[in-house]
């Protein structure tokens, strides 16, 4: 058994590196600007170029030698003016699609201080003559041209006798290695464990989340081993009794169950139970009465389902020929049940188990929320409200990985429940 968890442990790595790469795309490529998501589009530019630092948002996605920096927007005069057409020493033309710098004019289109130790590029598409970041302009006719200067040197256009016409303007960082990318910043962070930092919590989300598992763990962990005893054993009654009154009135229960909608079941309880009886606390995490309430709530939420799927296993086991043998030689029908068919119905159990096992680490959105439990379904939810993508993207990348790990431990299961599987 060792060698084939020690093989699939190898088999999981390319998977836990495509789970890496999907998370990357989906917050840092699709995500949109994480840097306006999580801190809004009405704080400074210099703020944003500050948050993009601190996660490596400034650097190219994947590889390069250029990262573009929040100290200038690229702008295409054809396009309109943006914020430029504010200058009051320069003319913009909307049928020309070009912005004119007059005689003697001087603009610094920097939003903020450069860092002196890195170097920047302008790439101009102008005509007439002046100079950018101290190096002159000169061309009758259109041109496009780069401009290398150090963030210690003057950045900004100028102009003498002669005008200067401008189509576009590009303003890029040098980026000294071209592997320094987005992708090798998130991976060398997880690889020391770093998840990032909150920025409404003002803390690591690797603080957060230690912080919240034990709460989402004491919530879950009961609603999941008590569902599972219930569930297998009511469906055992159902098979025990099939097609007599037993059987319909837990079958019936159970769709009832299942027609009732989650919020509805949370509602009622704290209203009835809570609020009007004062038999449990409605909000609040300071004693373990505090979690009755959410762990019933929890608990019969998923029965109808559960009963209705064990039931058809349990069921589809009674016609099986080795049931048929057992009764045909005498074997009670509590032991037919009991040792037989509920050994024999272990592989989807097990497999419809283990599938579960991820949510209890993320914990239980709609519970933890309404009853006010510090657990990591509460901060999920919170992080979403917010725009905390570090929190975001951490719970989203954990429970991935609680998968892949719970795809190996479903195999190891299948064997020491059916000697008939083995490990290769």
């Amino acid at each position: 058994m060792f060698k084939y968890i020690l093989k699939r442990t190898f088999q999981m790595v390319p998977t836990v590196i495509g789970v890496i790469l999907l998370t990357f795309v989906l917050f840092n490529v699709v995500g949109g600007d994480l840097a306006a998501i999580a801190m809004g589009k009405k704080v400074s530019l210099q703020s944003l170029e500050t948050f993009d630092e601190q996660r490596g948002l400034n650097k190219p996605l994947f590889f390069g030698t250029r990262s573009k920096s929040r100290a200038c927007e690229d702008q295409d005069f054809s396009d309109g003016a943006g914020r430029w057409r504010g200058y009051s020493n320069a003319v913009y033309s909307a049928e020309a699609g070009t912005l004119t710098l007059q005689p003697g004019a001087e603009i610094d289109p920097l939003a903020f201080e450069l860092k002196a130790e890195d170097e920047f590029v302008w790439t101009v598409t102008y005509k007439g003559a002046g100079t950018l970041a101290g190096q002159a302009l000169s061309s009758n006719d259109w041109k496009t041209e780069k401009i290398l200067f150090q963030g210690s040197e003057e950045g900004g256009f100028s102009t003498a006798d002669v005008p200067l016409e401008i189509r576009s303007v590009k303003f890029r960082r040098v980026v000294k290695n071209p592997f320094d990318s987005q992708l090798l910043f998130y991976v060398k962070q997880l690889a020391r464990g770093d998840m990032g930092y909150s920025e409404s919590q003002r803390q690591p989300v690797a603080q957060l989340l230690k912080d919240g598992v034990l709460p989402s763990l004491s919530l879950t962990v009961p609603i999941f081993f008590i569902g599972i005893i219930l569930s297998v054993s009511l469906s055992l009654v159902c098979a025990f009794f099939r097609d007599t009154f037993v059987d319909r009135f837990l079958v019936t229960f159970s769709v009832a169950l299942m027609s009732i909608n989650y919020l509805v079941y949370i509602v009622a309880g704290q209203y009835f139970l809570a609020y009007k009886n004062g038999l449990f606390p409605v909000w609040g995490y300071e004693s373990m009465r505090y979690l009755a309430l959410p762990v019933i709530i929890g608990v019969i939420s998923g029965l109808g389902s559960n009963i209705r799927f064990y039931r058809t296993i349990m069921l589809d086991e009674m016609y099986k020929d080795y049931v048929r043998t057992a009764f045909a030689k005498g074997v009670s029908k509590p032991r037919v049940l009991f040792v037989h068919v509920l050994k024999n119905a272990m592989i989807p159990i097990i497999t419809n188990v283990v599938i579960a096992i991820p949510f209890l680490y993320t914990g239980s959105l709609l519970l933890e929320s309404f009853f006010g439990i510090p657990g990591l379904g509460y901060l999920g939810i919170n992080a979403i409200l917010s725009s905390d993508i570090d929190v975001v993207r951490a719970l989203v990348l954990i429970g991935a990985m609680l998968f892949v790990v719970s795809n190996l431990l479903t195999d190891i299961c299948y064997a020491a429940a059916d000697p008939r599987v083995k490990l290769k």
